[in-house]
């Protein structure tokens, strides 16, 4: 059974092309826009509803919180780095190719 967000619904995948898209997206994009996120939605190609966006965002603030608090478990920070390749689906490794980055 997969996770679901507290509104019970089950979270899209995100590929490494979606995140790039989004990052930009989050950079062209005004914060006072009050249209923000179907915005960044368009940008995205459309494959992610403004509700998928605005979660995503929701969740990358909590991270850097996470991160910039000191409260990430360095334990399983040194396990992901150890295992970090296998993180990376074929899809990704595709896309680091075409754009030559390793």
């Amino acid at each position: 059974m997969e996770d679901t967000d507290e509104s019970g619904n089950v979270p899209s995948s995100w590929s490494w092309e979606d995140n790039k898209l989004f990052e930009l997206a989050l950079a062209a994009v005004d914060e006072g826009n009050p249209d923000r996120w179907e915005a960044v939605a368009s940008i995205i190609g459309g494959r992610k509803s403004a509700e998928e966006v605005k979660r995503h965002y929701e969740v990358l603030v909590e991270d850097l919180d996470i991160i910039e608090s000191g409260r990430l478990d360095h334990a399983v920070s040194a396990v992901l780095n150890d295992t970090q390749d296998a993180c990376w689906t074929d899809e990704d490794q595709e896309m680091l190719a075409q754009l030559n980055i390793k």
